[in-house]
């Protein structure tokens, strides 16, 4: 209980010192990330993996090495904020600092290789972090988000619908209907936002975390992104 009521604490102050568009994070290292360098590249994809996790886990680590081999895209997997010792609803005490790791690489990427073209990518709670950036942040740089394994639950800002619903930008909503198939019934509920710019695409029999179907996951993303 003390944690949390430390984190909220935390939070809390970031907010009222932080405004999302103009932060600058000058103890962003890369080293505490995962790279991957494509040349001249003017273009890049930032990864957040899912809770509990790091850079090089099983869902992000495929996508940052193929999007950067076929693609010749810079990739930038984080090492995003994460807890093993409490709930998954109080990662939402974590997100003002998670804002500002993602602001910090977006200033990397332009600043050291002179990206112009940013995606931002989330699995899981990932997702929920980068669409909660996305959507409390209205000068992002951001030209598209993918969204795998999305969930709509949780109190705000963890719900990745709610989120997504206040963006306007090109989406990519990728899930499976294995497993518990909550993902596939979160997917569901979030139908409701397809348009032009909203996609949705399921990939089948694959669970949360895309086992035994990582490849046609990687082809899913590596597509859409060929196109936007």
């Amino acid at each position: 209980m003390i944690k949390k009521f430390l984190l909220l604490f935390i939070s809390l102050q970031l907010i009222a010192a932080c405004n999302y568009s103009t932060i600058k994070n000058n103890s962003f290292r890369i080293q505490d990330h995962a790279f991957l360098q494509a040349g001249t590249s003017t273009t890049a994809v930032i990864l957040c993996h899912g809770r509990g996790h790091h850079p090089r886990w099983q869902v992000v680590n495929p996508l940052r090495k193929q999007i950067n081999k076929q693609l010749g895209f810079h990739t930038l997997s984080l090492q995003m904020p994460t807890d093993d010792q409490i709930d998954w609803q109080d990662y939402r005490y974590m997100f003002p600092q998670t804002f500002q790791t993602i602001e910090a690489s977006i200033n990397y990427l332009k600043e050291q290789h002179q990206v112009k073209k940013v995606f931002l990518i989330g699995h899981s709670m990932g997702s929920r972090m980068a669409s909660a950036f996305l959507a409390a942040t209205p000068k992002h740089d951001i030209s598209g988000f993918i969204g795998i394994g999305m969930r709509n639950n949780g109190e705000h800002p963890l719900d990745a619908g709610e989120n997504l619903g206040k963006v306007s930008l090109p989406v990519l909503d990728l899930f499976g209907d294995s497993g518990n198939r909550k993902d596939f019934y979160h997917a569901k509920d979030r139908s409701r936002l397809i348009s032009d710019l909203y996609k949705q695409q399921i990939i089948k029999n694959a669970n949360h975390r895309f086992t035994q179907h990582q490849n046609e996951m990687t082809e899913a993303v590596i597509n859409w992104l060929k196109i936007h």
